[in-house]
């Protein structure tokens, strides 16, 4: 029997052919989940070209990379902003698989013009940034708890920010505020749920070779930070999906209210 056997898991953001969401999916599918995957419905006219050139679906592709590991999979379009849509998302997710036990928060803005002074960066954007990683995070996982409470047999939940949520830097100011924000909403939720049995922890990845990171260019401050940690290299999908999965096994249990940093060793202080 697979450590995750049985267990149900609901991923936000999975759709990117190179993305954390998708990772994390398949390796939760590795270990016997069935995983519900979201996206948010993109124009395959955005798709960068590797998706393109072997005609990636988003959500709909990932599906089949977790039937392929013999798990179910159920994609759903939907906005995690939408506290009725994420409601509706959670309920089909139980009555398709009769239960839900794992959730990722891991859905998050593409990045783009938020990086830039505070004296143009765009209110709506600063408010979009907050919304969608802030919100649908919390959205997310009050829809979780409730059956979560309801099936009273524990659960665990990862949440996915990143250093940015740790140490500040400029340009960054809405991404700093979001992901400052998911560390401590993780806190609050290992210490409200815990006694509920649900784990609760926060991965803080540094630069990840995803297609999040197609436009960084030589000469910006992220290529330089290649350099700057101690394993001198960006982290991939891969690695931070196995770790997201194996925070959701039980020999992770005892690890709760936890903000890894999982970054090659850029910041080791806390």
């Amino acid at each position: 029997m697979a450590e995750l056997d049985g267990k149900v898991a609901f991923v936000t953001g999975a759709g990117r052919l190179r993305g954390i969401g998708r990772a994390a999916a398949v390796a939760l599918a590795r270990l016997g989940a069935d995983v519900v995957i979201t996206g948010t419905g993109r124009d395959p006219a955005s798709f960068p070209g590797d998706e393109t050139a072997i005609a990636w679906q988003d959500i709909e592709s990932t599906a089949e990379q977790i039937r392929a590991q013999g798990r179910r999979a159920l994609p759903l379009v939907f906005d995690v902003t939408d506290a009725g849509a994420v409601e509706a998302a959670v309920q089909r997710t139980v009555d398709a698989f009769g239960r839900i036990d794992i959730l990722i928060n891991n859905a998050a803005i593409a990045r783009g013009d938020d990086r830039n002074p505070v004296e143009v960066l765009d209110p709506a954007l600063f408010q979009r940034v907050l919304d969608v990683k802030v919100r649908g995070s919390f959205l997310c996982t009050q829809a979780f708890i409730k059956r979560i409470y309801a099936q009273n047999q524990g659960g665990k939940i990862v949440n996915i920010s990143s250093v940015a949520g740790k140490r500040g830097s400029a340009h960054t100011l809405a991404y700093n505020a979001a992901n400052f924000a998911i560390v401590g909403m993780t806190q609050s939720m290992a210490q409200e749920f815990g006694p509920h049995g649900v784990n609760v922890n926060c991965i803080c990845p540094g630069p990840v070779a995803t297609s999040r990171m197609d436009q960084v260019k030589p000469g910006d401050a992220v290529t330089a930070q290649r350099g700057a940690s101690a394993v001198t290299r960006w982290g991939t999908d891969q690695e931070v999906g196995a770790f997201v999965a194996y925070l959701c096994t039980e020999a992770a249990s005892w690890i709760h209210g936890q903000s890894i940093n999982q970054d090659g060793g850029k910041v080791m202080e806390h």
